[in-house]
């Protein structure tokens, strides 16, 4: 049978898990009192080590920064300890950052009345790829420029994705790192292994984990009748769309440009489609209707899962639950005719919100979180603390630190979902959007049913960038 229906957001989602939502205010929702901290000999060495270093300097009369958010900073329910760019800002200005708490759909609708209302919010996330260039051109972020340094050597690494995401002739996105973690390919290597096929990370170390080598996995595999199913996730199709280097909605020389007809694109799209009349795409299939089933990963029944890693950023006891003991994950697969293997690239971002009343403090903030990944000590701290918590093994954790070495060498930033919902409405439409192929409908009908609708959002923001 094939498939039709309206799918929703998985891989875009940013990489957190989100906490449930009560509402906004509360002096609960403003406790700063982290939920599992570090030792104390741990934070005593950290403390140590940012007092040392020559570019944490100065200090701060205002300590707090107000953070407005689905997510807390501080540790939370997932079982993170206190994050090591927090307890270094804690430790080296006696900074802490205060929650208030807000959920995914209300944040922007909070943050304008927090605005409108000066309750001070300092800063907000940008990683999930909304933020910019809308937040800039309503005016609801301010520049940072005058609060960070980045020609400073804290700062190198990421100077050029920062200038990358310059609007107006200023820098609004504070990316602090960039991250391939936004889409990966979940499997079981048990799986693999009990139906003869070959470990993708093998495949990868080899440099032949390909879209064919992929596609050839689930021809072996896909036996519906059976139930073994190819690929299944909400919203994967854009994480694969990545790997061909071509953002839809790309940024040039300060202005957004429409890919929609680029070839590259093009041909993954027919791709795509390819795998849907193949009954590779597992939502919609015969019996498997239209629920996301990730457990059957573990389960055996079930090939592929892309899905950004918060969804095995938990507790080992929660991902090994879903995904089983023998998960492993790998990036998206490598389009061939690319001139590099690209793969879905994230940032860890935030922006400065008009109003806040400690942006000073911001800036501080993120010098501290740049420290934690500049530092060779810092950075040993942090990864066995993220072994501490979730049980990722050493294997994990280089299969994390080699996707965000790829993704930071060759990003792929793509802002269709940062000009307005609109354009995000349309791009995101199972009927004639980027998605559209994986549930039936040939490229060539979506795209000229599209362009010239996104090529007129475009270029109305790009004629007036602070329309306000």
């Amino acid at each position: 049978m094939k498939k039709t229906g309206k799918i929703a957001l998985c891989c875009f989602l940013a990489a957190v898990l989100t906490i449930p939502a009560t509402g906004c205010g509360s002096e609960k929702e403003k406790d700063t009192t982290p939920k599992k901290d570090m030792s104390a000999a741990t934070r005593e060495e950290l403390a140590e080590m940012a007092k040392a270093d020559e570019n944490l300097t100065g200090e701060l009369e205002n300590k707090t920064i107000k953070w407005l958010s689905d997510w807390d900073i501080n540790s939370d329910d997932t079982g993170k300890t206190t994050p090591i760019e927090l307890a270094i800002f804690q430790e080296r200005y006696g900074g802490q950052v205060e929650f208030h708490r807000t959920t995914y759909s209300a944040r922007y609708d909070d943050l304008a009345n927090a605005i409108n209302g000066d309750e001070g919010i300092d800063f907000f996330y940008g990683g999930n790829w909304d933020a910019f260039p809308k937040g800039a051109v309503r005016g609801m972020f301010v520049p940072y420029d005058d609060y960070i340094d980045l020609n400073s050597p804290l700062w190198k690494d990421v100077k050029e994705a920062n200038d990358a995401m310059m609007w107006d002739g200023k820098h609004y996105m504070a990316v602090v790192e960039v991250t391939g973690d936004n889409c990966a390919i979940i499997y079981s290597r048990k799986t693999m292994d009990e139906n003869g096929l070959p470990d993708p990370a093998e495949l990868f170390e080899e440099g032949e984990w390909t879209w064919d080598a992929f596609e050839d996995m689930l021809k072996e595999f896909v036996d519906t009748s059976n139930e073994h199913y190819g690929i299944d996730s909400w919203y994967f199709e854009s994480g694969l769309s990545a790997s061909t280097g071509v953002p839809y909605i790309g940024l040039e020389d300060g202005k957004l440009v429409n890919n929609l007809r680029n070839e590259a694109i093009e041909d993954y799209q027919n791709w795509m489609y390819g795998l849907w009349q193949s009954d590779y795409i597992a939502l919609g299939v015969g019996d498997y209707g239209w629920t996301s089933r990730d457990y059957y990963i573990g389960e055996g029944k079930l090939l592929f899962y892309p899905c950004g890693t918060w969804a095995i950023g938990c507790e080992k006891e929660q991902w090994a639950k879903t995904f089983g003991e023998d998960m492993f994950f790998v990036p998206v697969p490598r389009y061939e005719k690319a001139d590099a293997y690209y793969i879905p690239t994230n940032v860890n971002a935030y922006c400065f919100v008009k109003g806040g009343h400690n942006l000073e403090g911001v800036g501080k903030f993120l010098d501290c979180f740049r420290y934690a990944k500049t530092s060779e000590g810092a950075k040993a701290i942090a990864d066995q603390q993220f072994i501490d918590d979730y049980e990722w093994t050493e294997e994990m954790i280089e299969m994390k630190d080699k996707m965000n070495e790829m993704a930071l060498e060759n990003p792929v930033f793509d802002f269709y979902n940062g000009i307005s919902t609109d354009v995000s409405s349309v791009m995101d439409s199972s009927e004639h959007g980027v998605r559209a192929t994986s549930r039936g409908t040939a490229w060539n009908e979506s795209v000229n049913a599209i362009y010239d609708q996104i090529q007129n959002y475009i270029d109305e923001v790009n004629e007036n960038p602070t329309a306000g």
